[in-house]
């Protein structure tokens, strides 16, 4: 009677005993499960770094980034910081920045105080 011995990546050993037809349809199927499983595992690793590739840069990102470069040791008004990421590519209008640097002033990432009539964002 035909025998196989199958060592799975755990490391448990299979032993298979039976007709040869028997044998060879639990190895093919065996097989086939551990393809469809690295399959699997395969397209779950892509889904993830797609899913990281697609995620933008919000507005809020490149804010801190530009604290994070020195852009705002001096205080800015909402027209600098829309044309300092207008240099960077990135175009916002000032309606749009307000409601972002007060977010940002929210969790406290930023200070704002009024001069000469006009809000300006710092440290």
């Amino acid at each position: 009677m035909p025998k196989a011995t199958i060592k799975t990546k755990t490391g448990a050993l299979i032993t298979i005993d039976g007709s040869e037809e028997e044998v060879s349809y639990i190895l093919t199927a065996f097989d086939r499960r551990a393809d469809v499983q690295e399959a699997k595992v395969k397209i779950a690793r892509h889904r993830a770094k797609t899913k990281e590739e697609r995620k933008r840069t919000t507005a809020s990102d490149l804010i801190l980034e530009l604290q994070d470069s020195g852009f705002f040791n001096k205080p800015k008004t909402l027209t600098e910081i829309a044309e300092k990421l207008e240099e960077k590519g990135h175009i916002y209008p000032t309606t749009t920045l307000s409601g972002v640097m007060l977010s940002l002033l929210k969790r406290k990432l930023f200070g704002r105080k009024k001069n000469d009539g006009k809000w300006v964002y710092g440290r």
